[in-house]
């Protein structure tokens, strides 16, 4: 099972509450901007609205360097081992922000052949951000709600321990989780032409 550090389990608890502090406030973000949400995205880290005073620091030079992927516009199926393969190379502890309705659930596009039906299938999400699309205020209220979270973690609860083992313990990779776009029929339904 993966840890964050050697100490990590038998740290007094003055010493958890430095190290969560240290990660909640140093957040490296990997921009997964796949459509118009990423447009909001990039509002809510212009001068304005400014998520860099919260300690999130936007653009990770990759996903090695990054604690926070945000998954922000629709994720085809096309484009969902790249998602997959980008999670699985950030190291641990990692976290997953979704943003906006595409991401989510599919968005307006959840009934199309080609559209994943929420990034949750692929990988875990820590915080959902509705909307479509959502504004970027809703971003940093997303933020909080996941530095919150991440104040509150402790590798040795239950919550997280399901998080970290039983998602991982599964290991789709990057090729399983893409699917065929037509399906074979089905066995009993399969017609020959002399019934026609």
């Amino acid at each position: 099972m993966p840890r964050v550090g050697v100490g990590q389990a038998v740290a007094p608890k003055p010493m958890r509450i430095v190290l969560n502090w240290g990660r909640r406030y140093s957040l490296w973000v990997f921009n997964f901007g796949l459509a118009c949400c990423a447009i909001e995205f990039i509002a809510a880290s212009m001068a304005r609205h400014d998520f860099i005073r919260l300690g999130v620091i936007p653009f990770a030079p990759g996903p090695r360097q990054a604690d926070l992927m945000v998954v922000s516009g629709t994720v085809t199926d096309k484009m969902a081992p790249a998602v997959r393969r980008l999670y699985d190379q950030m190291p641990e502890p990692k976290y997953v922000i979704s943003f906006g309705a595409c991401s989510n659930s599919g968005g307006p596009y959840w009934d199309s052949y080609c559209v994943t039906k929420g990034v949750d299938q692929l990988i875990p999400v820590d915080v959902y951000v509705p909307g479509c699309p959502p504004r970027p205020e809703a971003l940093l209220h997303g933020i909080q709600v996941l530095q919150q979270q991440i104040a509150d973690e402790r590798l040795q609860t239950k919550g997280l321990r399901t998080k970290l083992g039983g998602y991982a313990g599964r290991k789709a990779s990057a090729a399983e989780v893409s699917r065929p776009l037509v399906a074979p029929p089905a066995e009993g339904k399969r017609r020959d032409r002399r019934d026609l």
